[in-house]
């Protein structure tokens, strides 16, 4: 059913039809085939994207069309995904405005931020696992999606629990009546190479089926294997006309090598200097003079006059500021290991068609979710700082061993080896009904949900001789540029069992949302929930702490809301606003207390406002839209700076409040969205970001958030030949650009480290013939040397330019 009243809603007819028709039209081998027949009208870029909505009816749970609805939601279908050829989310971020990496990034699975906040990942709305602490986090892959939605700021009520930044929804394949096979394969550099196969057809005029599978391994750029098998099986069933059912699985078993350091940055604080970056001498790094309190030993290390013109003549006019290149190479010790996952996804759907106004849609999904990794955490090249009055104290200080000096030394080194488990139980109802009364019509929507994870993890720590116990420590690497290894296996020195706990959250709600369209021009969704979270929490023991504690338990719960009014200016205009409210666990994988010295800490909250305009243009062959928004992360705790609770302290003070709960997360910004076809031989999609992403911590506001940039832009353009030129050949071309980042940290010395802005261009040439397709893709045509991500005192190097052939049959 569709409710619309909206001014182009002859066109949205239309275009219903036109799909319909090329529904029906689809040869036996044309489920997978790029060009429909002659006769039939090619389907506008608007209906294509507002098809997507309604059929997944999962971006805002409504018959709304796209220019009706108050919210920013932006649709990625598959035909851009396969002319960038993306396997997997993170080469697929880049169409979507605001959409980018998380700072502090530890290089562990899908660690990404909208509108530099957090993000909730769903499989057609169910959950599909989270990013939570480096931990229980895969890396998602494309093999499976038809399409992705992403509906940007808080929707508790919609999907239960849920980040501030909004949720990313991947659309998955569907069995069709329609038989269709395709194989694929790919070779590319790095010795990549893959084989898929996708299957579907009906078994009779009930049921249809839909088999999808894929293999494909990489020695990666820098050495950053990975290999993935995965399996996806589901089966439709059309009980009646009124009863549908679907089931859906997958089973996922990947190995990606991590690498949580990258090019790291040498710590040389130019504030404890009287040298400048580019004119430093070994005069301007002295020693420093002062002596413990027997008067023996100097408190910090000492070098000779030549050791410092050593150090000095090491320093690069960018250390301290930029991370150090260190070209092709890497810090990933052999005695890392890759992260390797195992999922399996079981899902089952129902919908009823209660009539032609109102549907009943429950889904149930078991997921579970194990990993294991080992890798290395810090690897700290000091070279010159006074920290706390004390210049180079050790261990933070340039090594010496027998009197040689190491400039390149990597010390304090950690390898931490995780093992994580997490199953998941979740289901959902949706009672959507629709009404009419005099000249207004809606839509009510009533649903519950409920979901259990339960997670468990253990972690082992081993360390060099600068924090080990024992004898058996991990060597120094005495030279980032060409490092001297441990071998062998982390285990083999003597770990320390760091974390081990098993960890239970419940969630329930219960939200209502209504939609009214209230004449041709003016629409509202408004939408109300109750959300409740308990969780439970059991340390089992561990190096430190070796008994088992209690099991402790915390609650909270509260209201969430959304607000829209979307206005149909033109029938290729509409402006909207939205407001809403959401919440989650504080933190879903922390430690809680039995609340007798510290209370457990209240459920997170964020809030948002979005001002937005959407149009369309060139017979709907254009669609855009420009959201201003403001979006934070609201009742953050801190302590209060007058707390003392130390009665030997002449400020003791237990008589005020030990926290206050008003720090923020803040983001507010511009996003720009485009997408046009022309002439029916270009298509283009363009996005475009700014976003001044803050802290607030005791009412003191940061500069921008660490790791997340303030300007994000990203185009990509296929051009298909005139069959005068070459027939079925379309020419791409990618441009991705993202801003500065900082990567500093004043805990490190490192007050104003950043990782530079880039420009990647990208291009592809696809051939489409009658039953196969032949792809030649190439990242970064210009070679350029950059960071795809900023890590914890880093920055990840960006691929080389590299090229990746794949080609694709038809049954």
């Amino acid at each position: 059913m569709q409710f619309s009243r909206s001014k182009n809603s002859p066109n949205l007819l239309a275009n219903a039809v036109k799909i319909a028709l090329l529904g029906a039209a689809v040869s036996s081998t044309g489920a997978f085939a790029q060009n429909a027949d002659e006769n039939i009208e090619k389907i506008s870029v608007y209906g294509k994207h507002n098809k997507l909505i309604l059929e997944s009816g999962t971006a805002t749970k409504s018959n709304m069309a796209l220019m009706q609805t108050p919210a920013a939601i932006v649709v990625v279908d598959k035909e851009l995904l396969k002319a960038q050829n993306a396997t997997t989310l993170q080469e697929a971020l880049r169409n979507v405005s605001g959409l980018g990496q998380a700072g502090n990034n530890y290089g562990i699975g899908d660690n990404l931020t909208v509108r530099g906040l957090g993000v909730n990942y769903t499989y057609d709305g169910m959950y599909g696992g989270a990013d939570l602490g480096n931990n229980f986090n895969p890396t998602r892959s494309m093999t499976n999606i038809e399409s992705i939605e992403v509906l940007k700021g808080p929707a508790t009520g919609l999907y239960g629990i849920g980040a501030a930044g909004g949720v990313i929804n991947l659309v998955e394949k569907k069995p069709q009546q329609q038989e269709a096979i395709e194989i694929s394969a790919k070779v590319g550099s790095w010795n990549s190479y893959g084989i898929g196969f996708d299957a579907t057809g009906g078994l009779n005029a009930q049921w249809a089926y839909r088999l999808v599978t894929n293999h494909e391994r990489s020695d990666g750029y820098r050495d950053l294997q990975s290999d993935r098998d995965e399996v996806y099986a589901s089966l439709s069933f059309d009980v009646n006309a009124s009863h549908k059912l679907l089931l859906s699985t997958a089973y996922i078993d990947d190995a990606l090598q991590i690498d949580s350091i990258g090019d790291p940055v040498r710590i040389m604080n130019w504030d404890s200097t009287s040298g400048t970056p580019g004119n430093l001498s070994g005069a301007d790094l002295p020693n420093d003079a002062k002596l413990d309190d027997d008067g023996t030993n100097y408190l910090g290390v000492q070098l000779t006059a030549q050791q410092r013109e050593q150090l000095a003549a090491s320093v690069l006019s960018s250390d301290g500021l930029k991370p150090y290149n260190l070209g092709d190479g890497n810090l990933i010790s052999p005695l890392s290991k890759p992260n390797e996952g195992e999922e399996l996804r079981i899902k089952l759907r129902h919908d009823w068609h209660i009539n032609n106004d109102s549907t009943l849609t429950q889904q149930v999904l078991w997921r579970s979710y194990d990993s294991e990794f080992a890798r290395q955490t810090g690897a700290y090249n000091y070279v010159y700082w006074d920290r706390r009055g004390v210049i180079n104290a050790d261990p933070r200080a340039p090594l010496l061993i027998d009197g040689e000096l190491h400039p390149f030394a990597a010390r304090r080194q950690e390898y931490r080896r995780q093992v994580a488990e997490e199953q998941t139980w979740q289901y959902f109802a949706d009672l959507q009904l629709g009404w009419s009364l005099g000249g207004v019509m809606g839509e009510h929507l009533v649903s519950v949900n409920y979901e259990n994870r339960e997670m468990a993890l253990k972690s082992w720590s081993v360390y060099d001789a600068d924090s080990a116990k024992g004898d058996n420590a991990i060597p120094y690497i005495l030279d980032i540029r060409n490092p001297n290894w441990a071998r062998g296996d982390i285990m083999d020195y003597d770990p320390s069992l760091r974390s081990n706990y098993d960890k239970s959250l419940d969630a329930y709600g219960v939200s209502f949302q209504e939609v009214l369209y209230l004449t041709d021009q003016l629409t509202v969704r408004a939408g109300l929930a109750y959300s409740a979270i308990e969780q439970a929490y059991q340390h089992k023991g561990s190096d430190r702490a070796p008994e088992a504690s209690k099991e402790l338990d915390s609650d909270d719960s509260g209201m969430t809301y959304n607000f829209g009014i979307n206005y149909q200016v033109l029938p290729q205009l509409s402006a909207f606003v939205n407001v809403a409210k959401g919440r989650t666990a504080y933190s879903i994988l922390g430690s809680l207390s039995d609340e007798t010295e510290e209370a457990n800490r209240p459920d997170s909250e964020s809030q948002s406002l979005d001002l937005g305009i959407r149009f369309t243009a060139l017979d709907e062959d254009l669609l855009g839209s420009i959201v201003w928004f403001e979006t934070s992360r609201t009742n953050l705790r801190y302590t209060n700076p007058l707390y003392n609770d130390d009665p030997k302290d002449p400020e003791y003070n237990v008589a005020v409040q030990q926290y206050f709960y008003d720090d923020e997360d803040e983001s507010k910004g511009i996003e720009i969205d485009l997408n046009l076809a022309l002439a029916e031989s270009v298509d283009l999609n363009l996005n475009a970001t700014w976003q001044d992403a803050i802290e607030i911590r005791a009412q003191e506001r940061s500069e921008q958030k660490k790791g997340v940039p303030e300007k994000m832009a990203s185009a990509w353009v296929n051009y298909q030949l005139p069959a005068t030129v070459m027939e079925n050949l379309t020419l791409s071309l990618g441009l991705n650009y993202v801003d500065e980042r900082t990567i500093n940290s004043d805990s490190f010395g490192l007050p104003t480290a950043t990782i530079d802005s880039y420009t990647r261009w990208d291009a592809a040439a696809r051939y489409q013939g009658d039953k196969y397709q032949i792809q030649l893709n190439i990242e970064n045509l210009t070679d350029e040397r950059y960071y795809s991500k900023a890590l914890f005192l880093g920055g990840l190097p960006g691929n080389e330019r590299n090229v990746k052939l794949s080609v694709n049959y038809q049954f």
